[in-house]
This record gives structure tokens, C-alpha cells and sequence, in this order.
């Protein structure tokens, strides 16, 4: 099996970064909402920070928020953050593996979509997330499409060719607790007929 970045960076190349865009946009809205409701509840300017970024899509909707001050986004693949800098915007990328990287500040809002299953020990990188990278009051939701309850995720491992985490909705909830995080609630995001959803997990 190959590793999930050669995969990415592969897609990267052939332009399905814009499909995983595509494909992501309904729940990560919804995500991006609950976000900038509270935060602007909140009403003090705020630092984001997406992880597994891809070609920054999110990362450049989420600074044209009035109260977002600063947008960064790791991605592991070099072509995925080719195409990210290729618009030439306000926002910073950065080259990274999430389970290697150290960051010299911390974030009020991060952000994850379709990322955490491939990570090699998401356990642990919750727990430098929660420890190093998330500011005091800040926000963690990540996006999930693999997990057990998602019948129609269970075969993507050997479809895509790489090496892919399947566990249930009460496991991947438990690692978030045990990885520190004081308060931590879930929900399925842009649940259809034939479309089981999008597990979010929100954590502070």
C-alpha cells in the first residue's frame, strides 16, 4: 500500500484536490458556521489552523472572516501546498508531517477535515494538539467520514490503496477525552438518504 501522502500528492497532480473540495464543502460549512458563530459570540479576533489543508480552500474562506486576524495550513504533501500558494493570498502554508511538526504558537481555532484516520497514532496527535497547539478557550473540530457506522467507508482503505484507521463514533469520542480535551460533543454533519454523514467532534 502506499502511504496516504503519496496518495494526496498524487492527487494533488491531477487535480482531485478540487474534487475533495467539492465533495467536502456542505459539512465543512456547517463546521465553519459553528465556528464563526461562536467566535463571534466571543467577539475577539481570532488565529486558525488547518490541518491536512490541501490546496487551502478552507483556509482562505476562513480569513475573510471579519475576526480571523491569522490562517495558517500544514499539509504534508509539497503539491498540495504548491496549489495552495498558487493563489497568491494572505495566507501561510506550511510543509509538514502533523505527527513531526512543532509550531511556535498556539491557535484559537483549529481545524481538521478528512484528516485524522490516516494519521499513523491520531492518539497522540490529539494529545500534542491539545497540550501544545490549542490556545487557552480555544476550539478543535474535526471532520470524520471513516468510522464504523459509515458501512459505505468500511472498503476505502483497499479502494484508495492505503492505510486507513476504521473505528466507531464512541472510539474516536473516547480518544479526544483521553487526550485531555475538557469538554467534547459530536454530531453526523450532511446526513441524506444514502449518505450515513460526517462525523464531527468539537473539543476544548
Amino acid at each position: 500500500m502506499k502511504k496516504p501522502i503519496e496518495v494526496f500528492s498524487e492527487w494533488a497532480l491531477n487535480g482531485k484536490d478540487k474534487g475533495m473540495e467539492k465533495n467536502h464543502a456542505n459539512p465543512v460549512e456547517e463546521m465553519l458556521n459553528f465556528i464563526t458563530k461562536e467566535r463571534n459570540e466571543i467577539g475577539n479576533e481570532f488565529s486558525f489552523l488547518d490541518l491536512g489543508c490541501g490546496n487551502g480552500w478552507v483556509v482562505r474562506k476562513m480569513l475573510k472572516e471579519k475576526l480571523c486576524n491569522k490562517a495558517v495550513g500544514i499539509d504534508g504533501s509539497i503539491n498540495m501546498i504548491t496549489n495552495a500558494k498558487a493563489f497568491n493570498d494572505n495566507c501561510k502554508y506550511i510543509v509538514g508531517d502533523l505527527e513531526e511538526i512543532e509550531l511556535q504558537q498556539k491557535f484559537d481555532v483549529i481545524h481538521s477535515m478528512e484528516v485524522l484516520y490516516y494519521i499513523d497514532k491520531p492518539a497522540d496527535l490529539l494529545e500534542k494538539i491539545a497540550k501544545f497547539w490549542l490556545a487557552e478557550n480555544g476550539r478543535l473540530i474535526v471532520g470524520i467520514d471513516r468510522y464504523f457506522e459509515n458501512q459505505e467507508s468500511h472498503s476505502w482503505d483497499t479502494d484508495v490503496g492505503t492505510k486507513m484507521h476504521l473505528k466507531s463514533e464512541y472510539e474516536w469520542v473516547e480518544m479526544f477525552k483521553v487526550a485531555g480535551f475538557k469538554q467534547v460533543s459530536h454530531w453526523r454533519a450532511n446526513v441524506n438518504d444514502s449518505w450515513a454523514g460526517t462525523l464531527v467532534i468539537s473539543a476544548n
